[in-house]
């Protein structure tokens, strides 16, 4: 393990990098872009490496991913990711420094974007820990490799990278981190051993029926009433379906039928997304939704059979044992009190597609970005889910201090914890 003073010694630097890091996630806040079409990031990113004074940088694997390296000497090669994307969210936070942006997405279509899932903060606290790394290289010994993945947010960047020949563009890393910052106390930081994050499927299903005049019913088989008996229906699959204890989630985010009042329209669209932990569970859930809407459709007299169409696939995220043990021990020893033991995230993640490829070990942990005194305040009086605004809320806005430091600090306590020297 790193010798104590080593760690303080390479954080204290933290306090020289704060103005430079503070204006890096500013800029990254200010200047969303969408999954796949990250160009301008990608440049920012690959300049202030340049700067920093990596030994090597690989640029554009699977499109708008980039790695630095880092070389010191003999030692384990450590691999530590950030995604990059951001989301098509009007931002409504009014902070200063709010994004206005528009965007294409890489499907053609336009929005308002916004960082609204924290991959600015992961950005800038990955350029962070570089840069003290680069600074401090007497502290440690090995390689450190950079990764800044696009496209985590459409479950595609990662396997971009790969299929891009990540695995023979890099040196092989012996064990592969990841974090993400979320709706918990800034500053505290969380771990868990196994599923860390669920697996997840979204699901664009159609279904059809006969259109005509709304002023005659009776002559159609209206998709809009089909589609709200669905909806109704797949609330029972986790409710009267899945047993008590078992993680399962099925949600229709998006429902789209008709284009005028007086129209009674042909099909509806419903997006629906599943996830869960356990395979055998998902491919249960997977199997009602297709049952489920084959049957409703039957039942209402549909002419055609419904199209299930599969997209934004990933996959569970399973925190290797002996990994995320010493990660604990090393997070308990540097946060104190700020290090808390948690549940599984019900979110999921494309980050297990890298090690996976180099079939090597991984731990994935969180940080949070909330103000303590606005989540102390608000967990007092119960509300907590309704006044503090999650990962891709509109709304979603982690404070700049002490996230930023909290993210920077742990892949530094976990890049010495591998790769640290005694001085």
């Amino acid at each position: 393990m790193a010798a104590e003073h080593i760690l303080d010694r390479v954080l204290a630097g933290q306090e020289s990098i704060q103005s430079w890091q503070d204006e890096l996630y500013v800029h990254f806040h200010r200047n969303p872009e969408l999954s796949f079409v990250e160009h301008e990031t990608h440049d920012r990113i690959a300049e202030e490496l340049r700067a920093i004074g990596v030994d090597e940088i690989e640029e554009h694997i699977g499109g708008t991913g980039l790695v630095g390296v880092l070389r010191n000497g003999d030692g384990p090669t450590i691999l530590m990711r950030a995604d990059i994307d951001a989301l098509p969210v009007q931002e409504l936070t009014g902070l200063d420094y709010a994004s206005t942006a528009v965007g294409t997405s890489f499907d053609g279509e336009t929005s308002p974007v916004m960082h609204a899932c924290g991959h600015d903060v992961h950005i800038s606290a990955l350029l962070g820990a570089v840069r003290l790394l680069a600074d401090h290289r007497d502290a440690w010994s090995g390689t450190f490799v950079a990764l800044f993945q696009p496209a985590e947010e459409r479950a595609g960047g990662a396997m971009a990278m790969v299929n891009d020949d990540l695995v023979g563009r890099i040196p092989r890393p012996d064990v592969a981190f990841a974090q993400h910052v979320g709706p918990k106390p800034a500053g505290q930081v969380h771990a868990c051993i196994g599923s860390a994050y669920s697996r997840a499927d979204s699901i664009k299903v159609t279904v059809f029926g006969r259109g005509g005049h709304g002023s005659a019913p009776h002559t159609t088989v209206d998709p809009a009433v089909l589609a709200a008996m669905i909806v109704l229906r797949l609330q029972t699959i986790v409710s009267r379906e899945t047993r008590p204890g078992e993680f399962a989630v099925v949600t229709v985010g998006r429902l789209q039928v008709g284009t005028k009042v007086n129209i009674i329209s042909d099909r509806a669209v419903l997006d629906v997304n599943v996830r869960s932990y356990d395979d055998d569970v998902h491919a249960r859930l997977l199997a009602a939704i297709e049952r489920i809407v084959r049957a409703e459709c039957e039942a209402s007299g549909s002419p055609t059979e419904p199209t299930f169409e599969y997209y934004d696939r990933f996959p569970v995220t399973v925190n290797d044992v002996e990994v995320t043990e010493r990660v604990r021990s090393a997070f308990a020893s540097a946060f104190g009190d700020h290090y808390v033991e948690d549940l599984p995230t019900t979110g999921s993640e494309d980050f297990s597609e890298i090690p996976k490829a180099f079939e090597i070990p991984y731990c994935y942990w969180n940080v949070g970005g909330v103000d303590r005194e606005t989540y102390r305040d608000a967990k007092k009086r119960g509300v907590l889910a309704s006044e503090i605004a999650g990962n891709h809320s509109p709304f979603f806005a982690p404070v700049m201090h002490p996230t930023l430091q909290a993210a920077t600090k742990t892949i530094v306590v976990v890049a010495l914890d591998w790769l640290g020297t005694e001085a």
